[in-house]
């Protein structure tokens, strides 16, 4: 399956969500990004499950876990979300996307829907660190790997209450650290991009979020770790459910992508580290998109410019 066939999936979902820049309405972004992605999805000559979505199908009437996609053809398993960081687009802030990972069918952890803690680096940091060091002892491991002082590193972080402990711990380190409001894939994956600026990705999550991340970093070589952390009962119930017997475990790459052959697929939904965001102009929009796959490591940035239909204006009610 050629990993390029997917860039028209994310290209459609960042077209729609791109209209709801700034507008403050997180769900309506979402919803317009889901409605086009799965109509594209299912115009494809593949058989596809979604294993990772928008939640069980009682919450989620489209690409819920478990819907199948396509119109027949090649089987495989996808993880989606349409716009990772919801609330980046409603307020207009960098480092939205609209994100898509494909395997054979079984290739990717059926993540449940709670909290992850998270750890990931790039290529050459990626064999030495572990997320059960302390956070000074990966500083000192990630320095040493990429030949820099500790202040040199840089740490991404969500800006939560919960991560304040997290936060004096790197700044005791002496790393640097970039706090985002949302969109922890965007920055998991930046670790493993030169020129972003940044190492490291640290904290807890989505647990979703991490599989899509675990994905990319495969394809980029980087290193990702993980552990579920689920917020009550009903969440360790869950788990269980799904597979999950020791949910205290360190959940390596290989349990997150359990193939060599993943690809992975971004568009820009708002300017970011990896890709731009959505432009338009006239009666056309131009995108930008970044297609990698984990046999081959390449990794490819793709720029598309759409010619778009005339639609009728929106009218103020």
């Amino acid at each position: 399956m050629d990993s390029l066939d997917f860039v028209k999936v994310t290209e459609a979902a960042a077209l729609a969500a791109s209209r709801w820049m700034g507008r403050g309405e997180r769900d309506g972004a979402d919803g317009a990004a889901v409605e086009r992605m799965r109509e594209t999805l299912n115009e494809m000559d593949i058989r596809g499950t979604i294993v990772i979505g928008e939640g069980e199908r009682d919450e989620a009437p489209m690409l819920y876990i478990g819907e199948k996609v396509g119109r027949g053809g090649i089987e495989v398993d996808i993880a989606v979300d349409p716009v990772e960081g919801t609330n980046l687009v409603a307020n207009g802030l960098p480092n939205s996307i609209a994100v898509l990972a494909v395997t054979a069918k079984g290739g990717l952890l059926n993540a449940p829907d709670t909290y992850m803690a998270k750890l990931a680096v790039g290529p050459k940091a990626a064999p030495y660190v572990h997320l059960d060091a302390t956070v000074s002892e990966n500083l000192a491991v990630v320095a040493n790997a990429l030949e820099r002082p500790v202040g040199d590193v840089t740490v991404v972080i969500l800006d939560r209450p919960r991560h304040k402990e997290l936060i004096e711990e790197v700044r005791a380190a002496g790393a640097k650290i970039k706090l985002i409001s949302d969109g922890d894939v965007d920055a998991a994956i930046a670790t493993a991009i030169d020129g972003t600026g940044i190492q490291v990705a640290l904290g807890t999550g989505g647990a979703p979020e991490g599989v899509l991340a675990a994905a990319a970093l495969k394809c980029l070589g980087g290193g990702f770790m993980g552990r579920l952390k689920p917020r009550n009962e009903e969440e360790v119930a869950r788990a269980k459910e799904m597979g999950f017997d020791d949910v205290d475990k360190v959940l390596e790459m290989s349990d997150l992508v359990k193939t060599d052959d993943v690809s992975f697929v971004a568009t820009g939904i708002t300017d970011g580290d990896l890709c731009r965001g959505v432009r338009f102009f006239g009666n056309g929009a131009r995108t930008h998109s970044i297609v990698m796959n984990s046999q081959n490591r390449t990794v490819r940035f793709i720029e598309t410019v759409h010619h778009l239909r005339a639609e009728p204006s929106h009218r103020h009610h």
